[in-house]
Parts: C-alpha cells; sequence; structure tokens
C-alpha cells in the first residue's frame, strides 16, 4: 500500500481556497501516467504544526498505486507541488500544496542513501496525518513498529493541534 498526505493553508494560483487546491491535486495525481488513485479521504483542517500565525491547513489522504520506486515517486510528487507554485525555502512555512509519502508498500529507509525515509519519520505523531490515514487504510500498521493507526490516534496527546472534519465524504 501506498500512502501519499496531502496538506495546503495557502490557495494556489487559481483557486479560492487551500481545500480546492487540494481537491485538484488529487485529480493531478489520478492523471499523473503510472499513477492510479484508489482511494481518498475526507477533509480535515488542522492548526499549523509547529504553532504559528499562519492559516490552519486542509489535510487529507490518498492511496495510490504505481511502480513507481519511492524515490521516483517522491521526486514525481515534488514536482505536482511545484506545478501547484510550492517553493521550498522554510521548513513549516505556509504553502500551497504539501505531497508527503507516508508509506511505500511497507519499506523501510533511513534515507542514508539520499531517497526518501520510509515510512515518513513524523506521522505517528501528527493526527493531521493519522485521521486521513485511517479514513483511506484502517487496518495500517506502521511498517517499523507494528502499531494500527487506531492505536496511533489513540497515542497522540489529548491537548495537541486542533485537527476536525470539513466534509463527510
Amino acid at each position: 500500500m501506498i500512502i501519499v498526505a496531502i496538506g495546503a493553508n495557502l490557495p494556489a494560483d487559481g483557486f479560492a481556497t487551500p481545500l480546492e487546491t487540494c481537491r485538484a491535486a488529487v485529480e493531478r495525481l489520478a492523471g499523473e501516467p503510472g499513477l492510479a488513485v484508489t482511494a481518498t479521504s475526507r477533509w480535515y483542517e488542522s492548526e499549523p504544526v509547529p504553532p504559528s500565525g499562519q492559516p490552519w491547513y486542509v489535510n487529507g489522504a490518498v492511496t495510490v498505486e504505481t511502480a513507481l520506486g519511492p524515490a521516483e515517486l517522491l521526486a514525481r510528487l515534488h514536482a505536482v507541488e511545484a506545478s501547484f507554485g510550492r517553493v521550498r525555502r522554510i521548513r513549516n512555512e505556509a504553502r500551497p500544496l504539501d505531497l508527503d509519502l507516508i508509506d511505500h508498500d511497507g519499506a523501510l529507509r533511513d534515507g542514508r542513501d539520499g531517497g526518501p525515509v520510509l515510512p515518513h519519520p513524523r506521522a505517528r505523531e501528527r493526527a493531521f496525518v493519522l485521521l486521513p490515514l485511517a479514513d483511506v487504510a484502517p487496518a495500517w500498521r506502521h511498517p517499523g513498529t507494528g502499531e494500527a493507526v487506531r492505536e496511533l490516534i489513540s497515542a497522540l496527546p489529548a491537548d495537541g493541534p486542533a485537527i476536525r472534519p470539513i466534509d463527510d465524504r
């Protein structure tokens, strides 16, 4: 199973809201050669992490099928981000689109080869990743620890950043 997290807190050019941007990004991913979107989560809005004066984020997740390896897929995701106006300058800055590779068929990678770290190193700590992930892959288990997604959600601090669904799907 390949899982991609989607987020935005600024609208991309041509879109009125970050939600419209995120929905358009799913359509773009579905149209990418060699990539098939197989499930899409509902959408959530969440406080920025770390806390800041930025606008709240819209977050979701998709599962995809592809023959692309992790590095090639991440490069494709970065190209899609760039096409929506994402420029990587400062970590955790406001952005029109963020596409994170969360899991690539259970691969465990430390990134020493220059490729992506898998599973995503901070996914298990973030409600804005785990809640959408549970929508698209309720049986998912963290490849490194074996913890079920519901266990990870239950372990999140109650006083963590706020998150709430913004549509029913």
